[in-house]
């Protein structure tokens, strides 16, 4: 059963809402609103830096670098601070850059530690870590 919920906003906010939803090909309010909201209550829940040092969580990190950093990284994946599920490494040519991606767990603050570690050394380019949705049950 659906219910109806309810709000209000100027003029202003729903000309920028109208074209937001129109924008990203929703249909109506209603379902953008929907999932602009489990989105946000999803990312909130899921900021590494937000979270207790205890908490685990799982996720992808992506590293971009420049050759000779592999054996930082390779520290890293067998550290045993965090768990890597699967790895991936690639170079990218227009950008003569190399990016790997680590499926990975462990608790937050192991996390923001090696995130930390690996901003610090020289020639990684940048790294960025994408939380996976914390959900009560699901299919894994």
């Amino acid at each position: 059963m659906n219910r109806v919920i309810s709000f209000s906003g100027d003029e202003e906010f729903l000309e920028s809402l109208d074209s937001m939803i129109e924008s990203t090909g929703y249909k109506n309010r209603s379902m953008f609103l929907r999932d602009a909201s489990l989105h946000f209550a999803d990312s909130s829940r899921s900021d590494l830096n937000l979270m207790d040092d205890n908490a685990k969580t799982e996720g992808i990190l992506v590293i971009f670098y420049q050759h000779g950093v592999e054996t930082k990284i390779l520290d890293i994946r067998h550290s045993h601070s965090i768990e890597v599920s699967s790895f991936h490494h690639n170079c990218l040519k227009e950008s003569h850059t190399c990016v790997d991606t680590m499926q990975i767990s462990g608790t937050a603050s192991s996390v923001r530690d090696a995130i930390s570690r690996l901003r610090s050394t020289q020639d990684v380019d940048r790294v960025s870590f994408v939380s996976a949705p914390l959900r009560e049950s699901g299919c894994c």
